[in-house]
């Protein structure tokens, strides 16, 4: 990051300066106190398990010259100590004050389903003319949005910025630091309902994206989505779809090509277009719209966009097929929804196996939604020799599964019974898919599947 001094920290904050130096220059963030080190302002925020102001002594040790703090610290010499009202809104006080350093091309982007592959697939567009900055992983909270950006540096020409949500107000917070001149959203499911309480408010909180725009900002949507299609005063749209032959870029002669991905056509500017988007599911067609259409907004020609959707990398434990021992693994446990559980479950549809087992866990933050939901998911499958899940609401899958036909359906409480009895039951030539949200911690399951 480029540096700040503690004055410009001051002016971030309306913070009160309990003792130090205001043109001392700090070069890093950190809000762990074990990477805290000279030079660098420790931010401690207050979480559910633990709270960081007790290890603002740690931080100091550690070689940290500065903090922020909303308890009371007495003043030390040698140290830049600087009273805050709440560090956690301090910390994005002061990312969205160094943000606005930096005049580039942003892209934010939220939805309910889709959004960490559709950035990835943004950010390998822009990269075809911009030297552009993404976040990295799922870290697209009030925390994890700040970290992005204090890794901007003057190279960067462009951002592309995920944006998640749990409570109602907190995109237009998050906004509120990206101030994105470009804003997409993915489409509007079941995620964080318990939360929100409807998809109705869910579609409120995810429009609120745009409220730190311009007139001459731009709005992109999954114009298949029928909260998205209503009308829009506030920016420019551009819709993206297959079934809704009105959208501004419609996905023709899809191609699905199983395991090695999708080819489509579509028309711009008058002309037809062949992309190839190389990872499984025709769901990924809709990110890769998107993609041209943020793309072509930024000039970008169509024959770049098009090679960055053919290269781009997706995110890890998103869709990653791999083969251990002949066993084809459909590793998807980055994070789960009922609309992407169905997603998954097309995707090993269409796969070429002798068996095909799906390994479904709890999707969570559902609520008193998941039972009809998830045995909705269940319902949808098809063509499955084994259905495992693990947890207390995936059982509402299976439940749905069974009614739908599938007999082989196995229910546990644990990671271990599922992988125990994969042990047993794997042979040569399956196909194994793993899914469920993050909170379930799948990758344990992935890890015994590659052991």
């Amino acid at each position: 990051m480029q540096r700040l001094n503690v004055k410009d920290i001051l002016t971030a904050t309306g913070g009160t300066l309990v003792c130090g130096m205001e043109d001392f220059e700090i070069s890093e963030i950190v809000t762990d106190s074990r990477k805290a080190g000279a030079n660098m302002l420790f931010v401690p925020i207050v979480g559910d398990n633990n709270d960081g102001h007790d290890f603002i002594g740690s931080a100091f040790e550690n070689g940290a010259e500065t903090v922020v703090t909303h308890r009371d610290i007495p003043a030390m010499a040698g140290k830049n100590i600087i009273r805050v009202r709440d560090t956690r809104i301090a910390f994005g006080d002061i990312a969205r004050y160094y943000k606005e350093k930096y005049n580039l091309p942003t892209v934010a982007i939220t939805g309910s389903v889709g959004k960490t592959t559709t950035k990835d697939m943004i950010s390998a567009v822009l990269a075809m003319k911009y030297n552009t900055l993404k976040t990295q992983g799922n870290f697209n909270n009030d925390i994890g949005l700040p970290i992005t950006i204090f890794r901007l540096e003057k190279k960067h020409e462009a951002a592309v910025l995920e944006i998640g949500m749990s409570h109602m107000g907190e995109i237009r917070y998050l906004a509120s630091i990206a101030k994105p001149d470009v804003a997409v959203i993915t489409n509007i499911g079941m995620s964080h309902i318990e939360n929100l309480g409807s998809q109705e408010n869910i579609y409120y909180s995810k429009l609120q994206i745009c409220d730190f725009m311009n007139k001459d900002g731009l709005l992109v949507v999954n114009g298949d989505d029928k909260y998205l299609t209503r009308h829009f005063d506030r920016c420019k749209v551009v819709t993206c779809g297959i079934e809704n032959k009105n959208c501004d870029l419609v996905a023709e002669n899809i191609k699905n090509l199983g395991i090695d991905g999708t080819k489509f056509t579509v028309k711009v500017d008058g002309e037809n277009h062949e992309v190839y988007v190389k990872i499984p599911g025709v769901h990924n067609v809709y990110n890769a719209l998107i993609a041209i259409a943020v793309g072509r907004h930024y000039n970008i020609p169509m024959k770049d966009i098009i090679d960055g959707i053919r290269e781009f990398l997706l995110t890890s434990m998103r869709m990653e097929i791999r083969d251990f021992g002949g066993v084809t693994v459909i590793n998807d446990c980055y994070n789960a929804s009922p609309d992407s559980m169905r997603a998954a479950l097309s995707v090993l549809h269409d796969m070429k196996a002798k068996r095909k087992i799906a390994v479904l866990g709890d999707v969570l933050e559902m609520g008193t939604f998941a039972e009809k939901a998830l045995y909705e998911v269940g319902l949808s499958i098809e063509d499955t020799d084994m259905l495992i899940t693990v947890g207390d609401n995936s059982r509402f899958i299976a439940r749905g599964a069974s009614f739908a036909g599938i007999k082989n359906t196995k229910s546990f409480k644990t990671n271990k019974e599922a992988i125990d009895l994969l042990k047993e039951y794997l042979k040569q030539g399956d196909a194994v898919l793993v899914k469920a949200s993050r909170g379930m911690r799948f990758e344990q399951i992935v890890d015994a599947l590659k052991k």
